[in-house]
């Protein structure tokens, strides 16, 4: 078999193939093996049936070729794909131009790929993220969470403020007098938001004895809109946190450092990693971010933009079904109605094969290639994943005619890593960032770095084709189907 490529108007490729006329008529013999097993005619054990016979039963010898041809063109197609590297994003349209009654094959197939998107100005993008720098405020903060946890409660004769607890007994009633809320003697910290914001704001200078009633609109699952409801609280006594003091005895009994600088330096390092890890998050998504705003909505295939919302329904649906719960559940848990939340998993599609468009057109601008050791590679780590030998996944992938979908996720791999290293870096007040700050040793010995090809780009878009290859594996049987159609 042979196959060429030449590209053709919007965005597509025409695919010219020739077939033997051997590998043809291997294809006619293993037809005619199979009918003659399935075909039921008296007289004949399975198997058996002569191909007279079958011809006959068929309507003669150029419907049983015409029967072969179509079950075989799809492998010849994916054959071809594999050998000149096309990967398709929709069904394609094949006509067969010679062979169709007997000798060699011929057909050609044109098929929608991938646009190569303009992305001016990806060269000089500028992301912001957060300062890697730890004041000691910062530190103060943190320190006094710790001390919270040895904190004592000692009662004051003063008005309630945040961060105090107040012992209350609170009820509340809907307007038809139905109580939906009660608790007598309930512990609260007055600004912790826990039941509604409104019972802060009437606690907030509030004094034993009060009692305070007020109307207050409460989360319902049945209702969009909540419930008003009536509350009824009375104060019954106010105590303040009491903080241990900062000294060397209370760190040496409350941590396993000895002084208060120990402990100070030892929350400074993990705050300092933790913005580091913050940094690196900001920087990514940011970069990401920024790449998706210079495709143009009308460039993105909606082809495309379909199969991403698909896969990502897909996903939800399976994730939702694991928890035991269905999506009219997963709506109302998160106050949604169904038009809502199918246009805003739409919006996500879309920003997402903005994405993987625009970082192919890095890869390419920049001439970021994968080579066969690469290749190679991500097979093995396939193989790995889905439990098979290498070759089983290549010789899978290559009849599914998915090889050059695995090398266009690795070329973007290497267009994010690229971008990553290329993008300028400021923090919120606009002072640049060093990538040297985000991959600094901490004393812990471990090194925390910008990240780079090996973190893969899963979750950038292109999701349906990583799913599609894995499939292809998986299932060997199946056809890769691009939207609602087969190829």
């Amino acid at each position: 078999m042979r196959a060429t490529r030449e590209a053709v108007e919007g965005n597509k490729v025409r695919l010219s193939v020739e077939v033997d006329e051997t590998e043809v008529d291997n294809v006619l013999g293993d037809a005619i093996r199979t009918l003659s097993r399935q075909a039921k005619v008296p007289g004949f054990r399975p198997g058996k049936v002569p191909r007279q016979v079958l011809e006959a039963r068929m309507g003669g010898a150029a419907a049983l070729r015409a029967e072969a041809l179509r079950e075989a063109i799809p492998d010849f197609y994916a054959r071809a794909l594999a050998e000149v590297e096309i990967d398709p994003i929709a069904s394609p349209e094949i006509d067969i131009t010679s062979g169709q009654e007997a000798g060699a094959l011929a057909f050609a197939a044109v098929v929608q790929v991938r646009p190569v998107v303009p992305v001016p100005g990806y060269a000089g993008l500028k992301v912001t993220v957060p300062s890697l720098t730890v004041s000691e405020a910062e530190v103060d903060a943190q320190l006094d969470r710790l001390r919270e946890t040895d904190a004592e409660l000692v009662e004051v004769d003063r008005p309630a403020r945040d961060r105090d607890q107040v012992t209350i007994d609170v009820h509340g009633t809907l307007p038809d007098g139905e109580e939906v809320m009660s608790a007598d003697d309930l512990a609260y910290e007055v600004g912790s938001g826990r039941i509604v914001p409104a019972l802060d704001d009437q606690l907030r200078g509030s004094k034993v004895g009060d009692v305070l009633g007020f109307d207050a609109v409460v989360p319902d699952q049945t209702s969009q809109a909540g419930r008003e409801v009536a509350f009824r609280v009375l104060v019954k006594d106010v105590h303040e946190k009491v903080l241990p003091p900062v000294t060397d005895e209370w760190v040496a009994e409350a941590s396993e450092f000895a002084t208060v600088e120990e402990l100070r330096a030892d929350l400074r390092e993990r705050m300092a990693r933790v913005k580091i890890v913050q940094a690196q998050l900001a920087l990514r998504q940011g970069a990401i971010a920024a790449l998706a705003q210079l495709v143009e909505d009308d460039q993105v295939p909606e082809v495309l933009v379909e199969e991403e919302e698909r896969q990502r329904l897909h996903d939800l649906d399976h994730r939702l079904q694991q928890q035991g719960i269905g999506v009219g559940q997963f709506l109302e848990m998160t106050g949604q109605d169904e038009e809502e939340f199918l246009a805003s998993v739409r919006l996500q599609a879309r920003e997402a094969v903005k994405t993987d468009l625009a970082l192919r057109s890095v890869a390419e601008e920049e001439s970021l290639e994968v080579t066969d050791e690469e290749l190679e590679s991500e097979l093995g780590a396939m193989a790995s994943r889905l439990q098979l030998e290498a070759s089983v996944v290549r010789e899978r992938l290559t009849r599914a005619g998915r090889i050059a979908a695995v090398r266009s996720e690795q070329r973007k791999t290497k267009a994010l890593a690229w971008l990553l290293d290329h993008v300028e870096m400021v923090d919120e007040a606009g002072a640049p960032v060093s990538r040297d700050d985000l991959r600094v040793e901490l004393s812990t010995g471990a090194a925390a770095s910008v990240g780079g090809p090996e973190e893969g780009v899963g979750g950038v878009g292109g999701g349906a084709a990583v799913e599609a290859s894995e499939q292809a594996v998986a299932e060997p049987g199946a056809r890769v189907t691009y939207g609602e159609s087969e190829a």
